[in-house]
């Protein structure tokens, strides 16, 4: 089975490269000019989303198996190869992130089709996977100079609270954590409490984070933190509806795609 693996060193923090990794539009300008489409549905990857590529007139689909602050994963799904991964694995060094990217693939067709993998296969994989390296890293760079969105993962007996939006009309009725943009000179913690005083009239103690930071815009990220409720009773004001979730019930609500992100590290602290 054929692979290869390249590791590029990151001078960021591990979970700002883990927002560069999210970013879905990124693989598909990285490869570009290197004759491999690239396309997909949501802004951000989160586990289950899938990306559509082609080589020429060969077509398949990637879909995402992980994608949190260890790196993200996906398999070939539908395509002329029997099987095809590609894995980024994230590991903090001294000296920046190290980013490890490996691709690995089974070849059909006996003996020309190895011949096509050394002719073709091998050289093309690397091509790919040096471009997305050094877009991740650039993204990377240009990520720590990004303004910050608070999200509240509210937890209450093993339940987490989430608020269904009214609008824009693009995300009308679709659901999220309480929160919103940090204030200048104002501390992610701060601006949790603020924003949940805002929305859903209640006082909140934070937590840890939880997740990765999560790319929304070129200069945009997501951060959420765990929150415990202290006071008060949530109403919503500019939002539709809130609910409280078990684990179980959290893959069964229509997710805005950036929260979606944070659903695999929310389970563990939910009943």
């Amino acid at each position: 089975m054929p692979e290869l693996r390249t590791t590029t060193l990151v001078d960021a923090p591990l979970r700002t490269v883990a927002a560069a990794l999210l970013d879905a539009r990124l693989l598909a300008r990285a490869v570009r000019g290197l004759g491999v489409r690239i396309t997909g549905g949501a802004p951000v990857l989160f586990v289950g989303a899938s990306l559509a590529g082609s080589v020429g007139p060969v077509n398949g689909t990637l879909v995402v198996t992980r994608a949190d602050t260890t790196g993200v994963s996906a398999e070939l799904v539908g395509g002329p190869l029997p099987r095809f991964t590609l894995v980024t694995d994230l590991l903090h060094t001294g000296g920046g992130t190290m980013v490890v990217d490996s691709v690995e693939w089974s070849t059909p067709g006996g003996p020309f089709g190895r011949l096509a993998d050394v002719l073709v296969g091998r050289g093309l994989a690397l091509k790919v996977l040096e471009a997305r390296a050094a877009a991740v890293a650039a993204r990377s760079i240009d990520l720590l100079s990004a303004r910050v969105v608070v999200g509240a993962a509210i937890i209450r007996d093993g339940l987490l609270l989430a608020q269904q939006r009214s609008y824009p009309p693009e995300a009308a009725g679709k659901w999220e954590l309480p929160g919103g943009r940090v204030e200048p000179d104002e501390t992610d913690h701060a601006a949790v409490i603020r924003e949940c005083s805002e929305e859903l009239g209640v006082t909140v103690t934070p937590g840890d984070q939880v997740g990765p930071d999560v790319p929304l815009r070129s200069d945009l990220i997501l951060r959420a933190y765990t929150a415990t409720l202290t006071s008060g009773t949530p109403i919503p004001t500019d939002h539709q509806a809130i609910r409280w979730l078990a684990s179980a019930d959290l893959d069964t609500v229509d997710w805005l795609p950036a929260d979606r992100v944070l659903l695999p590290s929310l389970h563990p602290h939910l009943s």
